[in-house]
């Protein structure tokens, strides 16, 4: 016991010195320095040690337990002393160091070579807070068609706004959900199903048209809108004013790179009223 004591005695305040070091290359000896302190990670020293090992940065991240919006790896040779280790970030390595995305820090020191992980780590939504997420992403939706935009070469005029169908969520769930489970990005199903197939066996009954937009990789509402509405194929879909019912959906992943992937179903009904009941942002 007493050993052991010792040896964690010996080992803590070498690690923390070196993350000193680091943080005060990021904060003071940069050009452009950061104003905040990277924060230490057990799980980030856990995917060091494994880079360390050779072994490539996702799969040491994925090992380690650790969701990452954003990473990234740096080695240095060399590096006898922790002022060393400062004076060699300082003087090749700071535009990733004050990367200001990246929050979190993991190290670790093997004699001179020193192994340093950065990474923000992913927020995920919760799958508690569906209906919330839903909703934010219909206002910011209905904000846009309100307003008009370009996407892309052609321009559109305000639209109505669009009201939210729980069949349509239904069948963005279903694509959503099959995308997440078969880590496989596309507008087919894993069974060969089209977007208007998933749309009628939900039940949503004849159309006129039918839309689907999907993503994968981001977290928030926020960030999933802002790149549909900047890809002109994804925005076209928002903004057709024929459109007048949606369904928003996602689902997780734990174990896929991407974590959460995205589907919004776009639809108008042939007769007055599409099965399922709608709610308007009107």
């Amino acid at each position: 016991m007493a050993l052991a004591a010792l040896q964690a005695s010996m080992v803590t305040p070498a690690s923390a010195d070196l993350l000193e070091a680091v943080n005060r290359s990021r904060m003071h000896q940069c050009a452009h320095p950061s104003a905040v302190q990277l924060r230490d990670s057990p799980r980030l020293r856990q995917a060091a040690l494994s880079v360390a090992d050779g072994v490539p940065l996702a799969s040491a991240l994925r090992t380690a337990g650790y969701r990452a919006l954003q990473s990234s790896a740096l080695h240095l040779s060399g590096a006898a002393s922790d002022a060393q280790v400062s004076s060699l970030l300082a003087g090749s390595n700071c535009a990733q160091l004050t990367d200001p995305n990246l929050s979190e820090i993991g190290v670790q020191r093997r004699g001179r070579d020193v192994w340093i992980v950065l990474a923000a780590p992913a927020s995920l939504p919760s799958l508690r807070d569906a209906p919330l997420i839903r909703r934010r992403i219909l206002d910011l939706v209905n904000a846009a068609r309100q307003g008009g935009r370009r996407c892309g070469s052609k321009a559109y005029p305000a639209a109505a706004p669009l009201s939210l169908n729980s069949v349509l969520t239904s069948a963005a769930l279903t694509h959503s959900e099959d995308m997440a489970a078969h880590v496989q990005f596309d507008h087919r199903g894993h069974d060969g199903s089209t977007p208007a197939a998933r749309v009628a066996d939900a039940g949503y009954g004849g159309y006129l048209v039918v839309g689907e937009n999907i993503a994968a990789g981001v977290m928030t509402p926020e960030e999933v809108t802002r790149g549909w509405l900047e890809s002109p194929a994804h925005c076209e879909n928002i903004m057709d004013p024929r459109f007048s019912d949606i369904g928003i959906a996602f689902a997780l992943n734990y174990s896929s790179p991407e974590l959460v992937y995205w589907t919004q179903d776009f639809a108008a009904p042939r007769r007055s009223h599409a099965a399922g009941t709608s709610t308007s942002n009107r």
